[in-house]
């Protein structure tokens, strides 16, 4: 069975409207990155407290932390960073979801990837050790000027690291953005797939476009997966408004057409989901 779940800040900054729009169109989890124009690490115990009741009372829960971590330079220290991590592993205690989505550390400006490589790396096993310790799944998302930007390099990352605390949170979109082909990237990492992010991409038009418009296969990719026997989310992600390094925007009239775009295109394909 696969769940179909959203970055709900998509929608909206204010959780009502954000958790209310997910609900009419029958999507019952949250990738929790943002409410009130606050990152989900940075918000107070007060403020926390009071969107796990407004979860509870909707009969909802997250299907990840949608956090920032590993969006600082490979170069910059590292060790706050992990102090950042370890709020995020205590959120996932709070709200009993342990999965937290990151990612692999930005190349400093006029630097290249390999001359980044060994921290790089050093950074993804300690992050992963210590997830591990705590019984929560990272899940890697690739990226633009990302480290792991290109499937070659996720691979890389997810062999070198071998470590059943780190997985891929596939992202179409964002691999179509650099110019890496879905089908070699698909064909590469599905086995190491874990968690789906729904953004497709128009390469013709340099823009996002809802599920099945662009050339992200994501019917395909899914339909693939759960043959093999994916279980998991499939996380709405649309950017059809703003498309930012930090985040996006859809707007609740626009997440709309994302989210029957995507129940849609599942129902044609057979996929049965939740």
């Amino acid at each position: 069975m696969i769940y179909l779940s959203a970055f709900a800040d998509e929608i909206s900054a204010d959780p009502t409207e954000q958790l209310d729009n997910l609900l009419i169109h029958s999507i019952r989890f949250v990738e929790f990155r943002s409410i009130h124009d606050t990152n989900v690490l940075d918000l107070t115990a007060e403020q926390h407290e009071e969107f796990r009741e407004m979860l509870r009372e909707r009969g909802m829960a997250l299907s990840a932390i949608g956090s920032p971590i590993g969006k600082i330079k490979a170069d910059e220290p590292f060790e706050p960073h992990l102090e950042r991590l370890d709020v995020a592993l205590g959120l996932c205690d709070f709200y009993e979801c342990p999965r937290i989505r990151i990612f692999s550390f930005y190349i400093p400006e006029g630097g290249a990837p390999e001359d980044h490589r060994e921290e790089v790396l050093r950074r993804m096993a300690a992050m992963a050790e210590v997830a591990e310790k705590r019984g929560v799944t990272l899940l890697l998302e690739n990226e633009k000027g990302i480290y792991g930007d290109t499937a070659d390099r996720v691979k890389e990352i997810l062999d070198a690291v071998d470590s059943p605390a780190l997985g891929h949170a596939f992202d179409p979109a964002n691999y179509l953005e650099v110019g890496q082909p879905v089908d070699k990237a698909w064909t590469m990492l599905r086995d190491r797939v874990v968690h789906f992010h729904v953004k497709d991409y128009d390469t013709k038009t340099k823009k996002n476009v809802p599920a099945g418009e662009g050339e992200g296969q994501i019917p395909k990719l899914i339909t693939d997966a759960v043959a093999k026997g994916f279980e998991g989310y499939c996380v709405l992600e649309p950017h059809l408004l703003v498309a930012e390094a930090s985040t996006g925007f859809t707007g609740p009239e626009r997440f709309g057409d994302a989210a029957v775009a995507l129940q849609t295109a599942l129902s044609r394909e057979g996929v049965t989901y939740a």
